[in-house]
């Protein structure tokens, strides 16, 4: 997962632990990775802003005391029955 030698960081959170969730079917076109901390999802062929941590807008980025006091996200509820 990315270059030799490079560790990738979570753009949001900065975590050093993230998995690849998906490939491209063109072998490596791109990769689709996920922050196990924060869950934060891109893709490696993305702009900067949204894949290195030095250019993701401060506005967006967070700590663990930010996580940890995120309030929850609300469980999507079953779809309705047609009729």
């Amino acid at each position: 997962m990315g270059k030799e030698g490079f560790t990738p960081m979570c753009p949001r959170c900065a975590h050093e632990s993230i998995s690849k969730l998906a490939g491209s079917p063109v072998a490596g076109a791109w990769e689709v990775l996920q922050c196990q901390r924060c869950l934060y999802t891109w893709r490696t062929t993305e702009p900067d802003r949204r894949t290195k941590r030095d250019s993701y807008p401060e506005a967006f980025k967070m700590t663990q005391a930010d996580i940890d006091n995120a309030p929850e996200v609300p469980a999507i509820p079953a779809l309705r029955g047609r009729g």
